[in-house]
């Protein structure tokens, strides 16, 4: 039996109405007037989606939902799976049927695949920055409106992990919520009295002092705002010495506190962190910031 992991899967589901929206916004109030006056529409076409750049597909199946909501006749077949590390000049899939339908659906096809695609590349490269440590990169709530559930996806498919996905599925508690609610310990403990036994409760704090007040509450997570590696070191050494942890035992401890870093992350300073010994380093840019994989659509000429 393989031990590989399972790729993230992206019911259709939950992308349609999405996908809908977006070639309702695209169409306007006329329809594609472009293609509507210069083909004819008993006009057939083939046509392949091509990457122009090294990368991780994302949004495959997403692309095919453009062009089947546009005309069920449109064949698309897939040549990879959303996962896939492509190379330039490599074909992603094959679109063939009425031309008018598939110049109107091109452009919201590509511009999911591009984006997400975008999202799940450039999440590969800070992961491999820190794939000699047991760190995980960790997406945000800082995506674009309407594209959370697709972003994280895109974000699982590079390699990093999902951070909570709104602020009903688990507890965060920062600095306002602590200055508002009169401490750490208090926060975590006023959490942990209200929400259910399977929610996880994670408190930031920016400080070893305010570090060491969390632990006596107990959270599940604590994140370490803004701290460079020496003191997230020491946090790592406060945490295990908590707990009563050998060295050796640490990593591998399933009760201690999960440590989370965040703050002045980038593909330069990631490594450092993760060397640090935290657990997961949080990083709003591997979506906000996150360049689109250059892809096109290429009608082949008879």
């Amino acid at each position: 039996m393989t031990t590989e992991p399972l790729r993230p899967v992206l019911p259709p589901l939950m992308v349609e109405d999405q996908v809908r929206a977006a070639l309702i916004e695209d169409l306007g109030r006329a329809g594609d007037i472009t293609t509507y006056s210069t083909i004819r529409p008993e006009l057939t076409a083939t046509a392949k989606l091509n990457t122009r750049e090294h990368g991780v597909v994302a949004g495959i199946e997403i692309a095919r939902t453009a062009f089947r909501l546009v005309d069920a006749e449109v064949w698309f077949n897939a040549l990879v799976k959303d996962g896939d590390t492509v190379t330039p000049g490599q074909p992603l899939a094959e679109v063939s049927g009425p031309a008018r339908s598939i110049l109107s659906a091109e452009r919201v096809a590509l511009n999911f695949l591009m984006h997400l695609s975008g999202v799940a590349s450039y999440t590969a490269r800070f992961a491999a920055e820190i794939a000699h440590t047991r760190a995980r990169v960790t997406c945000t709530r800082k995506t674009l409106p309407g594209l959370r559930a697709l972003e994280k996806y895109a974000v699982r498919l590079g390699g990093g992990s999902n951070h909570r996905f709104g602020l009903d599925d688990a507890v965060l508690i920062k600095d306002n919520h602590i200055a508002v609610s009169g401490g750490v310990a208090s926060a975590v403990l006023a959490a942990r009295a209200y929400v259910g036994h399977l929610v996880r409760i994670e408190v930031e704090v920016d400080s070893l002092d305010q570090m060491r007040e969390a632990l006596t509450a107990r959270p599940d997570v604590i994140l370490l705002d803004n701290m460079g590696p020496d003191l997230l070191r020491q946090a790592v050494e406060i945490n295990r010495a908590h707990a009563g942890l050998s060295e050796v035992d640490y990593d591998a401890a399933a009760s201690r506190v999960q440590l989370e870093a965040s703050g002045n992350v980038n593909l330069r300073t990631i490594g450092a962190i993760a060397e640090s010994g935290v657990d997961y380093i949080s990083t709003s840019k591997i979506t906000m910031a996150a360049p689109t994989l250059d892809i096109g659509l290429d009608v082949e000429i008879a």
